[in-house]
């Protein structure tokens, strides 16, 4: 899954680029998400959103999508949760799964939340009934450990895209998970 992640440029030129985004990742076969942004993510056809924080409440979310008619039942909607109880609000309100982290130090942020480490990920793990994307800090070492700790899968960013070769790095991804 690709979540298409763009925090510069007016509302226009982050459509025109999701667009270009949402055929690309049509044509491979790959399901995208927004980052932040419904309104964007319905525009552009996108197969769904993720919401931080300071985003649109998931219960917002679903409310308007529920307006739709149904015409959005597999609509994805997912939010970030850096404590248990963050999780467990965005369960009750609908999400289809819980981004977690910080889990290891990361420099993909200015001010990130506290590092919960894999404790904290277990914690969250156990809490919801959804799956839980571990974020910050994932190497393809790593994955094992997150995984063990009751993650569905992970998030990755800077890993992948500050890489020397992008496509082999995220092929040490894909490997490391299907380990």
């Amino acid at each position: 899954m690709i979540q298409f992640r763009q925090k510069r440029g007016s509302t226009r030129e982050k459509w025109a680029q999701l667009v270009a985004t949402v055929a690309a990742c049509r044509d491979a076969g790959v399901p995208l998400l927004v980052d932040d942004h419904l309104d964007l993510a319905l525009a552009a056809g996108a197969d769904g959103v993720h919401v931080g924080q300071d985003d649109l409440p998931v219960a917002a979310a679903r409310a308007a999508l529920a307006r739709g008619g149904g015409r959005l039942d597999g609509f994805i909607v997912g939010a970030t949760a850096t404590t248990v109880e963050q999780a467990v609000r965005a369960e009750a309100e609908g999400a289809n799964y819980v981004g977690f982290g910080p889990v290891f130090p990361t420099r993909s942020k200015l001010n990130p939340a506290s590092v919960k480490g894999l404790a904290g990920l277990a914690a969250v793990c156990r809490a919801v009934g959804i799956p839980v994307i571990a974020i910050a800090g994932i190497t393809p070492e790593r994955v094992a450990a997150v995984l063990e700790a009751g993650a569905h899968g992970v998030a990755v960013m800077t890993a992948v895209t500050t890489a020397d070769d992008p496509q082999a790095a995220a092929a040490a991804f894909r490997e490391a998970l299907e380990r």
